[in-house]
C-alpha cells in the first residue's frame, strides 16, 4: 500500500502514517483490513497514533495485533473508540489488556439495568441483595483503594459501550438509558463503600438517592452532572423502646452522602467520571443536603415553585434505600401533575424559557447545541410544558424520558404524528452530536467548535466523519445540523399552539385535533385568562378557506407564543382579531405579517400590554405599518410634522375637517412614540420631547385655523396672538396622560382699541380650545390655562403690556418659577420673541432670588407635600409628589436656576435634565448627586408614561393593584429573577424594589442640597 491510497483513505499525512504502520508491526500490503478499519476511524490519523500507544503499553502486543486480523468485529470497534477520542484512548493505555472489553459477545449485548449494579457492588465486594449493601473492607484493600476499583469499573463499562455505540449496534436512546443505569450503579457502589466506612452511620438512618434531570429520565450523556436529591429516615427504634433521632439519622445520612458523592470527582488517574449536584433539592443551595420524607413533602406542599415541580417531572430512584425512594415518589407524583393548575403557573414556565436564554454566554448561541435557539432544550421544554398540561388528566402521559413522553403525546392525540417523528429525528441527532462531542475528551461540554479555527475545523472534520458524512464532513454536517434547528424551531412554535387552531377550525384531517377542553387546558397554560373567549377569536380568525385564513393559520401558531409573553394575552388576541376584522381585506396588511416576523412579533407584544396602543391602532389600524423599522419609530424633526400639519390643513375647506386631519396626524405620532417606547427604541427623554413637539405642532396648526376662522366672522384683524406652553409642555417633558398647560398672550395692532383687540383675542382662544377638544375620533388636545396670573381668577388672555404691568407689581416667587418652564410654541415670532424678552429678567432675577425668596420657596414644598398629596396616597410610591419623585427632582434644579441662571446662560433651560447637567458642570451639584436625581426622575417620568400605556389611563403612583403593577413592571422590562441567596422574584416586586431604592437616594439628595444654603 502506498502513501497516494492511504491519503485517499483520509489519513491528513499519509507518508508519516505508512512509517507509523511499519511501526505498529502491520504490513501495509497484508494488513489491509486493519488499515481499512483505521481508514474509517472518525479520525484515522489519531485511531493509528492510538493504536501505537496502546500496543507500546501492551506487555503483549502480538495478541492484540493477532486478534485485530482475525476479528473483524473488534477490529471495527477498536478504530472508532481510538479514532473518536483521546480520553478513552488513555485509559487504554493505563489498563493494558482493557481492550478485550470490545470483543466477544458481551462486547455486543446491552446489559440489563440490575446486571450493572450488580457488577459494581460486586466489584466492591457488596452484596447486591442486601437492603443496605456494604463493601467489604475485611481484607487488606482500603476504602480509597475501593473506590478506585470502582472508577475503573465504571470506565470500563463505558468503553464497552462506546464502542457499541460507535459502531451503530446501539440507538442514542439506548445509550443514554445505560449510562443513566450505569450511573446509578457507580452511585449504588459508593453508597455501598460509604456505608463501610462509616458502619454507624449506615445502622443509624435509611438514605435513597433520587435522580433527576436526565439521570432521572434515563437520558444521560457520556459526561453530565448527574442531578440528585436525597431522602433519609431514621433506621428505627434502637431496640431500647426509645424514639429513633431524627436529626442524628439526618447527621448520619448527610455524611452517608457526602462520601457517596467523592467518588465520581476523585482525583486519581481516572479524572472526573462526573459531578453529583443536589442543587435541585428544596431551597438549593441554601437548603439542607439531606431531609426526611416529611420535609419533603412540607416544602413541596407550601413553597415549592412550579419549576421545581418540572424538575420533579423526571424524578426516580436510582440508589440507595428502594423502599424509601418509593415512599418518596409516591408522595411527590401526585403533586408534580396539579403544577398546571397553579395560579404563577405561566409566570414560572415563562421565567424558565427566559432563564434558559440569559445562561447562554456572548457569542456561543449558535453553536450551542443544549440551550441555544433550536437545541435540545427547545424539544425538552415543549415536551415537559405539554405534559404538565395534559398529564394532570391523562395518566399515560407521564413518563421522564423525552422520547417516550412525546411518543405518548403523539399516540395519544396531543402532538400530530409528522410533528412528533420530526421533533425525535431531531432530539435523536443532537443528542448523538453531544455524545460525539463529549467522547473526544470525556469533558461535559454542549458547544460546537468553532469553525473559524483550524482545530474547530479538524474537530468539525472528525464529527461529520463519525456521523456517516464523508465527502464533505464538514459543510455536510453544518448544513444538517442548521437544518435540524430551523425544524426545531418551527415545531417547538408549532407544536404547543397549532393544535390548538384545529380544536376551532376545521383543518387537514391528518393534523392532531384537541378537545374543548384540552384547547381551555392549553389556553390556561398560556397565561389567557378567559379560554372560552380566546377560542372565540382564534375560530373567527381561522375558520372558512379564505386566503385570509390560512394565512391566519399560519401566523397564529408562532403570534401565540409572543401573545402568552405579553402582560394581558387576552386582551392581544381581542386586539389583534379587531385589527384584523378591520384590515382583513386589506391586501397588504397579512402579507406584511407574514412576511415580516418582526412586525407580527412587535404587534403581538404592543397589543398585549398596551390599551393606549390597541386603542390608537384601531383609530387606525394603518400604522401597523411604522413597526417595520426602527427608523419609522424615531422621533421625528418638528419641522417636518409642521409642514405635514400644512399640508393636511390645505387639503380641507372647513376648520373643523383641518384641524380633525391634523388631530389625526398627531394621533399617528402618538402611536409612533408609544410604540418606540414599548420596545424601548426611545428613551424616557426622547418619549417627552416626541410628545412635546407633535402637541405643539397641533396647537400652532389649530392657531391659524382659528385666528383665520375669527378674522373671516370679524372682517378685520385687531391682534396678534401666541401660545406660551408651560409647565412639562415647556420643559418638552410632556406625558401620554398630559394636558397642554399654556398662557395666551395678544398684542393689538397699532391704534386699535385695547378692549375690541382682547375680545378679538379671547374668540380665538376660544376657537382653538373648541377645534382641539371636539368630539371626533382623533384624541383630543386639553388646553389648561391654570397656570396663567391669579390663575383662575384672572383673565385667560392677556396683552403683553398687561403681563408687563402684573409682573412689574405683583409677580411672587412661585410665578418666576413657574416661568422657569415658560416656552412660546405658536402664533407670532415677533411676539414670542416680546415676551421671552420680557420674562427673563423675572426668572432669572440678576443677582440671584434673595435669601426671603428662597425660605419661601421652601415653605411652598413643604405645603405642597402636606397639602396636595391625594388621600390615601402612598408617599413612597407617588411619581410626582412623593418622596425623591419628580417634584423633588424638578424644585432641586428650579431653585438652582433660580440662584445662578442670572451668571450662567446654560442653566436657561425649560428642561428639567438639561438644567440638572448645568448645575453639575458648574459644580452647584456633584456628579454623583446629579446622577441619583437624574435616575430618579427618568424613572418616576416612564412609571408615569406607563401607567398611561398600560392601563390606558393616567395615574401617578405605581399600581396598588399587583396584576396591574406586575403588567406595568413586564412592560417596563422586568423579569423575574433569582437574588443572591438564590430566591425568585417577580416583575412587580423587582420594580418596586428598584423604585423604592432609586427615590430613597434621590429623597437624601433632595433634602441635603434644597435645604442647605
Amino acid at each position: 500500500m502506498t502513501a497516494g491510497s492511504l491519503a485517499r483513505r483520509g489519513f491528513s499525512d499519509s507518508p508519516r502514517a505508512l512509517r507509523l504502520l511499519t511501526g505498529a508491526g502491520l504490513d501495509s500490503s497484508a494488513d489491509t483490513a486493519v488499515i481499512d478499519s483505521l481508514a474509517a476511524a472518525p479520525d484515522p490519523d489519531q485511531a493509528l497514533l492510538g493504536l501505537i500507544r496502546v500496543l507500546e503499553s501492551d506487555p503483549d502486543p502480538d495478541v492484540l495485533r493477532d486478534a485485530l486480523r482475525e476479528d473483524p468485529d473488534l477490529r471495527e470497534r477498536l478504530c472508532r473508540v481510538l479514532g473518536t477520542g483521546g480520553a478513552l484512548t488513555d485509559h487504554l493505555v493505563r489498563h493494558p489488556g482493557d481492550w478485550r472489553e470490545l470483543r466477544g459477545a458481551d462486547a455486543a449485548r446491552t446489559p440489563e439495568p440490575e446486571e450493572l449494579r450488580r457488577g459494581l457492588l460486586h466489584t466492591v465486594g457488596a452484596d447486591p441483595h442486601s437492603p443496605a449493601p456494604a463493601a467489604d473492607l475485611s481484607g487488606t484493600r482500603s476504602a480509597a483503594e475501593l473506590r478506585h476499583v470502582l472508577r475503573v469499573a465504571y470506565r470500563r463499562r463505558v468503553l464497552r459501550l462506546a464502542g457499541r455505540d460507535l459502531t451503530g449496534l446501539v440507538t442514542v436512546d439506548a445509550v443514554a438509558a445505560e449510562l443513566a443505569d450505569l450511573a446509578a450503579a457507580l452511585l449504588d457502589g459508593a453508597l455501598a463503600v460509604a456505608r463501610a466506612e462509616h458502619p454507624e452511620d449506615a445502622a443509624r438512618c435509611r438514605l435513597a438517592v433520587i435522580g433527576m434531570g436526565k439521570c432521572g429520565g434515563r437520558e444521560l450523556n457520556y459526561v453530565s452532572d448527574v442531578d440528585v436529591v436525597f431522602v433519609a429516615e431514621p433506621a428505627g427504634d434502637p431496640g431500647d423502646g426509645e424514639p429513633a433521632d431524627e436529626q442524628a439519622a439526618m447527621r448520619s445520612a448527610t455524611r452517608l452522602a457526602t462520601a457517596m458523592m467523592r467518588v465520581p470527582v476523585e482525583t486519581d488517574a481516572e479524572g472526573t467520571l462526573w459531578e453529583v449536584d443536589p442543587a435541585l433539592r428544596p431551597e438549593g443551595r441554601n437548603g439542607p443536603l439531606v431531609r426526611p420524607l416529611s420535609g419533603h413533602r412540607a416544602y413541596y406542599e407550601r413553597w415549592a415553585k412550579t419549576w421545581e415541580f418540572q424538575a420533579l417531572l423526571k424524578a426516580r430512584p436510582i440508589a440507595g434505600d428502594a423502599e424509601l425512594g418509593r415512599a418518596y415518589m409516591d408522595v411527590i407524583t401526585p403533586m408534580v401533575w396539579q403544577a398546571s393548575a397553579r395560579k404563577d403557573f405561566v409566570e414560572d414556565v415563562q421565567a424558565m424559557r427566559r432563564r434558559v436564554l440569559e445562561h447562554i454566554p456572548a457569542g456561543q448561541a449558535d453553536r450551542e447545541l443544549k440551550l441555544g435557539p433550536g437545541g435540545l432544550r427547545d424539544i425538552e421544554f415543549s415536551v415537559q410544558l405539554l405534559q404538565l398540561v395534559h398529564g394532570r388528566a391523562d395518566d399515560r402521559l407521564r413518563s421522564g424520558t423525552t422520547l417516550v413522553a412525546l411518543a405518548a403525546l403523539s399516540e395519544h392525540g396531543y402532538v400530530g404524528r409528522q410533528d412528533a417523528a420530526g421533533l425525535a429525528d431531531a432530539y435523536r441527532f443532537l443528542r448523538r452530536l453531544e455524545h460525539l462531542l463529549q467522547l473526544e475528551r470525556l469533558r461535559r461540554t454542549h458547544l460546537m467548535p468553532d469553525g473559524a479555527t483550524a482545530d474547530g475545523q479538524a474537530e468539525l472534520r472528525r464529527l461529520g466523519r463519525a456521523l456517516g458524512f464523508v465527502a464533505d464532513p464538514v459543510r455536510e454536517l453544518t448544513e444538517a445540523r442548521r437544518k435540524v434547528a430551523a425544524e426545531v424551531r418551527r415545531l417547538h412554535e408549532k407544536l404547543f399552539y397549532r393544535p390548538l387552531l384545529n380544536a376551532v377550525a376545521k383543518l387537514p384531517g391528518g393534523e392532531v385535533r384537541l378537545s374543548p377542553e384540552q384547547a381551555r387546558d392549553r389556553l390556561e397554560a398560556l397565561g389567557f385568562a378567559d379560554p372560552a373567549g380566546a377560542l372565540r377569536h382564534l375560530e373567527s380568525l381561522t375558520s372558512g378557506v379564505s386566503r385570509r385564513a390560512a394565512i391566519q393559520r399560519t401566523l397564529l401558531p408562532v403570534m401565540l407564543g409572543w401573545f402568552s409573553d405579553a402582560p394581558d394575552p387576552d386582551a392581544g388576541l381581542l386586539g389583534f382579531r379587531q385589527v384584523s376584522d378591520s384590515l382583513g381585506t386589506t391586501p397588504w396588511y397579512l402579507r406584511l405579517l407574514r412576511d415580516d416576523v418582526r412586525v407580527a412579533e412587535r404587534m403581538a407584544w404592543l397589543l398585549g400590554t398596551s390599551r393606549y396602543v390597541t386603542d390608537l391602532l384601531l383609530r387606525a389600524p394603518d400604522a401597523i405599518k411604522v413597526l417595520a423599522d426602527d427608523a419609522d419609530l424615531a422621533r421625528r424633526d418638528p419641522g417636518s410634522l409642521a409642514a405635514e400639519a400644512d399640508a393636511a390643513l390645505r387639503r380641507y375647506a372647513t376648520a373643523e375637517e383641518s384641524v380633525s386631519a391634523v388631530r389625526a396626524l398627531r394621533r399617528r405620532e402618538l402611536l409612533r412614540t408609544a410604540a418606540a417606547d414599548l420596545l424601548e427604541v426611545s428613551d424616557v427623554r426622547e418619549v417627552g420631547s416626541a410628545l412635546t413637539d407633535i402637541s405643539a405642532v397641533t396647537i400652532d396648526a389649530a392657531l391659524r385655523v382659528a385666528t383665520a376662522r375669527v378674522l373671516e366672522a370679524d372682517g378685520e384683524e385687531l391682534t396678534r396672538v401666541c401660545v406660551v406652553a408651560m409647565g412639562r409642555f415647556g420643559g418638552g417633558e410632556l406625558t401620554y396622560a398630559s394636558d397642554a398647560d399654556v398662557m395666551y398672550v395678544h398684542a393689538p395692532l397699532p391704534g386699535v382699541d385695547t378692549t375690541a383687540a382682547t375680545r378679538q383675542a379671547m374668540a380665538v382662544v376660544r376657537e382653538l380650545a373648541r377645534l382641539l377638544e371636539m368630539p371626533a375620533a382623533e384624541p383630543p388636545l386639553k388646553v389648561d390655562t391654570d397656570l396663567r396670573p391669579e390663575g383662575r381668577s384672572g383673565p385667560v388672555v392677556r396683552t403683553l403690556d398687561s403681563y408687563a404691568a402684573y409682573y412689574g407689581r405683583w409677580s411672587q416667587v412661585w410665578e418666576s418659577q413657574a416661568l422657569l418652564r415658560a416656552r412660546p410654541v405658536a402664533g407670532d415670532p415677533e411676539l414670542r420673541a416680546a415676551f421671552t424678552a420680557l420674562i427673563d429678567p423675572i426668572r432669572y432675577p440678576a443677582g440671584g432670588i434673595d435669601s426671603a425668596s428662597v425660605l419661601e420657596i421652601r415653605k411652598l414644598k413643604a405645603r405642597m407635600e402636606a397639602e396636595r398629596l391625594p388621600r390615601g396616597a402612598d408617599p413612597t410610591l407617588h411619581t410626582k409628589l412623593g418622596r425623591g419623585g419628580l417634584s423633588d427632582v424638578e424644585w432641586v434644579a428650579q431653585l438652582t436656576q433660580l440662584r445662578h441662571a442670572h451668571e450662567y446662560p446654560d442653566l436657561r433651560t425649560t428642561g428639567t435634565l438639561e438644567a440638572l447637567e448645568a448645575a453639575v458642570a458648574h459644580g452647584f451639584l456633584t456628579a454623583d448627586d446629579g446622577a441619583v436625581l437624574e435616575q430618579a426622575w427618568r424613572l418616576a417620568s416612564r412609571v408615569r408614561g406607563m401607567v398611561m400605556l398600560v392601563r390606558g389611563r393616567g395615574g401617578d403612583s405605581l399600581p396598588t393593584d399587583l396584576r396591574v403593577r406586575a403588567a406595568l413592571a413586564t412592560a417596563m422590562g422586568c423579569r423575574s429573577a433569582q437574588d443572591e441567596e438564590g430566591l425568585w422574584a417577580g416583575p412587580a416586586e423587582q420594580l418596586t424594589e428598584a423604585y423604592l431604592r432609586t427615590t430613597r437616594r434621590a429623597r437624601a439628595v433632595m433634602e441635603r442640597v434644597f435645604y442647605d444654603d
